[in-house]
């Protein structure tokens, strides 16, 4: 199994890294991932979902998507493996199939987890954008569509309630990240701040509200991650860009406005993370901070082997590589050498590479609110940090 960064690193070998024990499962280790979301996450479904439904074109079905791991795309939003995909491999676990199409060997006994992410994918409703006239140009899909396919699922695997509830107490539930698109399409369409920033408040309900149905139904950890700096991202870099260098990080070269409105996401998510932890005092809630196991990439990129943190790997040109004309796979794209010195896949997504060390401070870092145990670990993670 091999890791491109482009640096000396040793990392799993074979992991399983558990969480601490809820009390429910024997030895606190968990034997599928069910996960929800939109593009960080989807491993196929908007390309099974697609083809079914006849609609167009997918960018992430064309090369280089995948060129890094799988060396073929397989609807992954980036040149390898997404953060799920790492989080199963140190579990022990395969990587996640899709809802849509993800047969393996005909088996859709989903046993060792399912993945009902979609690219595109919004927490709201579409209806919610329609009357703002937002336009969702990607899929239909919304994460209350995730959970209708969630509950379908299980009438049809596990058959009878206890055997449900067996299933989700062995299960780790992967929370997105979700709510990200809901602010991308308003933003890269002209709605003013504050007008996105009326929809936080309501993304966060939405997300906990689902919260509650899947532990009604049984579920008993769950990650739930915030969202990612968009001020670091070429697709925003490239749309708000402006000579007024005040605001932009000195440090980091991100837009600070922007990341500062991911933050407030973020911290109300926390705060209602807390509350539902209040409400359900024996199933464990686990916040992933992507934001900040981010951010330590674009303050101290030498220190994991970027080179360009504000550049696309693949992208259509103009200073942060990001054009939504010329975007990756398309013939006026170009790729660069190197996707493991590079933060940014495509303008809008992370690479491999850097999905890696977001998973790696998740699992031995700092960056999970409460601790990620690791009573079960075989081999712990051992990543060098290359010399600056």
């Amino acid at each position: 199994m091999g890791f491109s960064l482009g640096t000396a690193i040793t990392y799993y070998c074979i992991v399983l890294v558990v969480f601490e024990s809820t009390g429910h499962v024997a030895g606190g280790c968990y034997k599928a991932i069910v996960s929800f979301g939109d593009s960080v996450t989807d491993t196929g479904n908007l390309i099974h979902k697609s083809k079914v439904l006849s609609k167009g074109f997918v960018k992430s079905s064309v090369p280089p998507y995948g060129e890094t791991f799988f060396h073929h795309p397989t609807g992954r939003y980036s040149d390898g493996r997404l953060i799920i995909d790492f989080i199963a491999q140190s579990m022990g676990l395969p990587l996640v199939q899709p809802y849509f199409g993800g047969e393996r060997n005909g088996d859709r006994s989903f046993a060792e987890g399912v993945n009902f992410a979609v690219a595109g994918a919004t927490a709201m409703d579409m209806s919610f954008f329609t009357e703002r006239g937002i336009i969702n140009s990607c899929t239909n899909v919304s994460l209350g569509n995730e959970l209708d396919w969630f509950k379908q699922m299980l009438s049809s695997f596990c058959q009878t309630p206890s055997r449900c509830k067996e299933y989700l107490e062995s299960s780790v539930i992967l929370m997105g990240e979700i709510g990200g698109n809901d602010y991308n399409y308003a933003f890269l369409q002209g709605h003013p701040k504050e007008e996105v920033m009326s929809f936080v408040p309501k993304v966060i309900t939405v997300i906990a509200s689902t919260i509650n149905e899947l532990i009604k139904y049984g579920a008993q950890i769950l990650i739930v991650p915030g969202n990612l700096p968009i001020g670091c991202s070429p697709s925003y870099l490239s749309y708000f860009m402006t000579s007024n260098a005040s605001e932009y990080d000195p440090q980091t070269g991100c837009i600070n406005w922007l990341n500062d409105f991911t933050e407030y996401h973020n911290e109300l998510l926390q705060k209602e993370l807390n509350h539902l932890r209040e409400l359900h005092p024996h199933t464990r809630i686990i916040y992933a901070d992507y934001y900040n196991a981010a951010m330590r990439l674009y303050r101290s990129p030498n220190n994991y082997g970027f080179e360009n943190t504000l550049e696309a790997c693949c992208g259509g040109g103009g200073p942060y590589n990001s054009n939504p004309h010329a975007y990756c796979g398309s013939q006026l794209s170009t790729v660069c050498d190197s996707p493991s010195s590079y933060i940014s896949w495509d303008g809008m997504h992370l690479t491999e590479a850097a999905y890696q060390w977001i998973v790696d401070g998740l699992l031995i870092g700092p960056f999970t609110s409460p601790k990620i145990n690791g009573e079960c670990i075989l081999s712990r993670p051992k990543t060098k940090i290359p010399d600056s």
